[in-house]
């Protein structure tokens, strides 16, 4: 009989991961799952075992470029594979609602990218359906990646700690300019059918989800207006991703492309959210600035790796606003990667949501922002597109 080797280490557990869709979502969401266990250490080994999506020969070209073995053309087949852990979910958000329940009902964890859903009602059988699944253990997050900007993490941190004071003011932004062409042509993202809505689900649900995120107040009234500015396009040759080329007949334009709220929340602050794909010049200036009675912090993602920080208790002649390099290893998430003053880019943001989630499924821990947050913005969502529906007339000014 062999003897017992008391050194060995216990056999490491194993996380298959299939990622559903194979576009721009899809690329990042793959390169982050493979670059996580390079540089966290995680409490399982982490492995892409296939990948889902309807075109068999784009499927099979974007498997070979990542080193990924299996395809399937089908989603449903890989609810069914006994090696899958974790199902990603990156395709438009009219498919959200149906692969994120079966997945949760098959016993996978899910993430899936924002909105939540491309509906108030979708969202919040999403929500049900998840909080079923944790009951069982199966988890579930939704991916409002910005909150793992180490600037951003670093401003919650911050706020948390009560050095902005009481929150009196939000104010934020999200700026585009890729469909200001107006012969850009007519892609899924500008189809209500298959994005839900334009600029405001797009890009509008990362700064809300971020407002709410980082001062901990929920959104409880709003006021919008909403504007397509170009109605029809050109109908697509060939998309992938933010890219496609166009043919000679067009189509309507069935999404927002701008959207302006205004905002209260439930802890008294005044807020304010402005986005459009229409800013000339602005190719992914998200910002927001908060403002508290004891001090206030300022980002801009074009400017990522740096956070504006105004400390109201310094006397006069030492305040305003002070450039912060959030690169430190004290700085959240920056520790594992290079030097201090090494600035890091709009991949690493995946990179640490995949840590956090398999950081989350090793803990049995709920994720966050969770698909109860993800509903929490679509109410928010639904809210500012009754809002800039319903609204009778404008104010004329005498």
């Amino acid at each position: 009989m062999p003897t017992p080797d008391h050194d060995a280490k216990p056999a490491t557990r194993v996380l298959g991961v299939a990622i559903i869709g194979h576009s721009f979502m899809g690329r990042i969401h793959a390169e982050a799952w493979q670059t996580a266990p390079k540089f966290f250490e995680l409490g399982a080994a982490v492995r892409v075992v296939v990948v889902s999506g309807r075109d068999e020969r784009a499927t099979t070209e974007f498997a070979d470029r990542f080193g990924i073995v299996d395809i399937e053309t089908d989603w449903r087949a890989v609810l069914e594979r006994d090696d899958v852990d974790i199902v990603d979910i990156c395709v438009p958000g009219r498919l959200h609602a149906d692969i994120a329940i079966a997945a949760l009902a098959a016993g996978k964890h899910v993430l899936c990218e924002k909105p939540l859903a491309n509906t108030l009602a979708e969202a919040e059988a999403m929500a049900a359906a998840a909080e079923a699944a944790g009951k069982r253990g199966v988890l579930s997050m939704v991916g409002f990646s910005y909150r793992r900007t180490p600037a951003l993490a670093y401003a919650k941190r911050l706020i948390d700690d009560g050095r902005l004071g009481l929150i009196r003011h939000i104010r934020s932004q999200y700026l585009q300019d890729w469909i200001v062409d107006p012969d850009f042509p007519l892609v899924w993202r500008l189809q209500k059918d298959e994005a839900g809505s334009g600029a405001l689900g797009d890009i509008g649900a990362h700064i809300i989800d971020l407002a709410q995120f980082l001062t901990g107040q929920s959104i409880t009234a709003v006021g919008a207006v909403m504007e397509t500015f170009v109605t029809s396009r050109p109908l697509p040759t060939a998309s992938s991703g933010l890219s496609a080329s166009a043919g000679d007949e067009r189509g309507h334009v069935t999404v927002d492309d701008a959207a302006i709220v205004i905002a209260r929340t439930d802890g008294g602050a005044l807020a304010t959210f402005e986005a459009t794909r229409f800013a000339t010049g602005r190719k992914n200036a998200l910002r927001i600035e908060i403002n508290g009675s004891l001090g206030s912090i300022a980002f801009d993602f074009e400017r990522l790796n740096e956070l504006e920080f105004a400390d109201g208790t310094l006397p006069d002649v030492e305040g305003g606003f002070r450039r912060i390099l959030v690169t430190e290893p004290g700085h959240p998430y920056a520790g594992a990667w290079w030097p201090a003053g090494h600035g890091l880019g709009y991949e690493h943001l995946f990179v640490h949501q995949a840590k956090d989630f398999v950081d989350d499924i090793i803990r049995a821990s709920t994720p966050s922002p969770s698909f109860a947050d993800g509903l929490g913005v679509q109410r928010v969502l639904d809210a500012i597109e009754r809002s800039a529906r319903d609204s009778a007339s404008w104010t004329s000014v005498n």
